[in-house]
C-alpha cells in the first residue's frame, strides 16, 4: 500500500501517520527524517543536502528527489510506505511517479485530512510549552491544572513566537497556496481521498481504516 499523506499544519497528520504505520506495518517516511538519515549515513546526496541545510537554504529538488528514490528503494518499503512532506510541488509529484514506475510500483491513495482554518487556528495558537522541562500543553485540548504553570515541574509556560495568531495565519495561507496545485494534480488522477479531520482522533483513524480496507492483520 503506497500512500501520500496531506493536510495543513494542525490537521493531525502526525497522529494519524503513527496509527497508519502501526496498523499496516509500513514505514512513515517524512522529508525531515529522510534528510537526517541520509546525512547521518553520509551518503553523497545526504552530504549535498547538508551543505544547503547548513547554509539555511532550501534543498534543491534534484537532491530531494534523489534521496526519496534511495529511501523508497530500501527493503522496508517493499510492502508499501506512507510519504509525509513529499511531494510538495507538482514537479516533485511527477518525479515521484517516475521513481515509482522505475521501482515497479504505483501510488494507491493520497489521503487529505481536511480541517477548517478557524479550527486550525485554535489548535495551533493554543500550544504552550514549559520553559523548564519542555512539556507541551494546549489551552483547549490539554490544559495545565493551573494556568501558566507546568503540572510536571512547576515551570512557567510560554507561547512560542511562531504560534501567535498572525504567524500561524500566514503559515496556513502559504500552505494552502502551496498544496492546492498538488491536490488538483492528484484529484485529476483520481488519487485524492478526503478525510474529515475535525472529528475525534479515533473517528478520523476509523475513517482512514475504512478507506484502506480495514486492518492489515
Amino acid at each position: 500500500m503506497n500512500l501520500v499523506l496531506m493536510g495543513l499544519p494542525g490537521a493531525g497528520k502526525g497522529t494519524q501517520a503513527e496509527q497508519i504505520t502501526e496498523e499496516y506495518h509500513i514505514p512513515h517516511i517524512s522529508t525531515g527524517d529522510m534528510f537526517r538519515a541520509a546525512m547521518k549515513d553520509e551518503t553523497e546526496l545526504g552530504l549535498q543536502a547538508k551543505s544547503f541545510i547548513d547554509k539555511g537554504e532550501l534543498v534543491p529538488d534534484e537532491v530531494t528527489i534523489g534521496i526519496v528514490r534511495e529511501r523508497l528503494g530500501k527493503a522496508d518499503c517493499e510492502k508499501g510506505f506512507l510519504l509525509d512532506g513529499f511531494p510538495r510541488t507538482v514537479a516533485q509529484a511527477e518525479a515521484l511517479e517516475s521513481i515509482l514506475s522505475d521501482l515497479g510500483k504505483k501510488l494507491d491513495h493520497v489521503i487529505s485530512i481536511n480541517v477548517d482554518k478557524s479550527i486550525l487556528m485554535e489548535r495551533l495558537t493554543g500550544r504552550r510549552i514549559c520553559k523548564n522541562c519542555g512539556a507541551t500543553y494546549h489551552l483547549v485540548f490539554n490544559p495545565p491544572a493551573e494556568e501558566g504553570v507546568c503540572d510536571k515541574c512547576g515551570g512557567e509556560l510560554y507561547q512560542r513566537a511562531d504560534d501567535n495568531e498572525e504567524t500561524v495565519s500566514n503559515r496556513l495561507e502559504v500552505n494552502v497556496k502551496q498544496s492546492k496545485p498538488l491536490l488538483d494534480f492528484y484529484s485529476h488522477k483520481g488519487y485524492v481521498r478526503e478525510i474529515d479531520g475535525q472529528q475525534d482522533i479515533n473517528k478520523v483513524f476509523a475513517d482512514i481504516k475504512n478507506l484502506l480496507g480495514g486492518s492489515a492483520e
